[in-house]
C-alpha cells in the first residue's frame, strides 16, 4: 500500500509539472481525478 501511495505522489508530481509547460486545460481534470483517488485510499 505504502507503494502504491508512493507512485501517486510521484504521479501527481509529474502530472504537475506538464500542464504548466503546455498550460492546457486538459492537464487539470487529470489533477482532479488523480487527487479524488488519491482521497479514497
Amino acid at each position: 500500500a505504502a507503494s502504491v501511495a508512493a507512485m501517486f505522489l510521484t504521479t501527481e508530481a509529474v502530472v504537475a509539472d506538464k500542464p504548466e509547460e503546455n498550460k492546457g486545460g486538459a492537464g487539470m481534470p487529470d489533477m482532479g481525478g488523480m487527487g479524488g483517488m488519491g482521497g479514497m485510499m
